[in-house]
């Protein structure tokens, strides 16, 4: 049987400004099960980025609860979050954040020298196509191969989830292409849970599971009986 990763019960999050309440998550509840992909949809204002941020332990939930195995999440303090980031979460982001002094392999290098238990930066960058690239720096790469070395970075320490905001957002539907399967290489290969935010509803098809938010809210949760490779994906 195949086990629960995070558990989120009643989730809401609502942010202040002024006399004006937003409410960004309106009591969700879902469960992430351990190394599957999930993809996030919904329009802007929907809610993607909230709930990431949270299960990322980037943010605090106002109520509800969120578990990540045993370790209840929303009762976590800023010092304690910290350290759940450091051992079990990955993220890569639409815009790359690489060191531009560095090259590929120093720049994965910065995440594998204060993990536990990392992989070398050569077999990480390796996983996502890029060895022959790994003593280049940033300027010299292209913008898909600066965002498989961000993805390089988030896995080499062996996440067990790794939370993709937007990831192919800045690329063309070629380069995003082999953004994706970066991704889902690292998921086959380490069973990474995966969660990806994309506004490319395309990207949907290559997920177990697809999660429709609009409003603060999980309006559906599809299946996908069978799922497909990104180049099958018709972008």
């Amino acid at each position: 049987m195949t086990e629960k990763l995070f558990i989120a019960q009643r989730l809401t999050k609502t942010y202040i400004s002024g006399e004006v309440q937003v409410h960004a998550l309106r009591g969700v509840d879902f469960e992430v099960l351990t190394s599957e992909v999930v993809v996030l949809l919904g329009p802007s204002g929907s809610g993607k980025s909230t709930l990431l941020n949270i299960m990322g332990g980037l943010d605090h939930a106002t109520s509800g609860k969120l578990f990540f195995e045993q370790l209840e999440l929303t009762a976590l303090s800023d010092r304690e979050l910290t350290a759940y980031r450091r051992q079990y979460v990955g993220f890569v982001f639409q815009f790359y954040n690489l060191v531009p002094s560095l090259t590929a392999y120093e720049n994965v290098a910065l995440v594998t020298e204060i993990a536990d238990h990392p992989m070398s930066p050569k077999e990480a960058l390796k996983l996502v196509g890029l060895e022959a690239r790994m003593d280049h720096f940033p300027s010299q790469l292209s913008g898909g191969e600066q965002q498989r070395v961000a993805i390089a970075r988030a896995i080499a320490k062996r996440p067990k989830v790794l939370l993709c905001d937007e990831p192919t957002g800045a690329l063309d539907s070629k380069t995003g292409i082999l953004v994706i399967n970066a991704l889902l290489n690292a998921n086959k290969q380490l069973g990474t849970t995966t969660i990806i935010i994309t506004h490319n509803a395309v990207i949907q098809d290559v997920a177990n599971r697809v999660f429709f938010l609009s409003d603060g809210q999980i309006a559906n949760i599809r299946t996908n009986e069978t799922r497909r490779m990104a180049a099958e994906v018709s972008w």
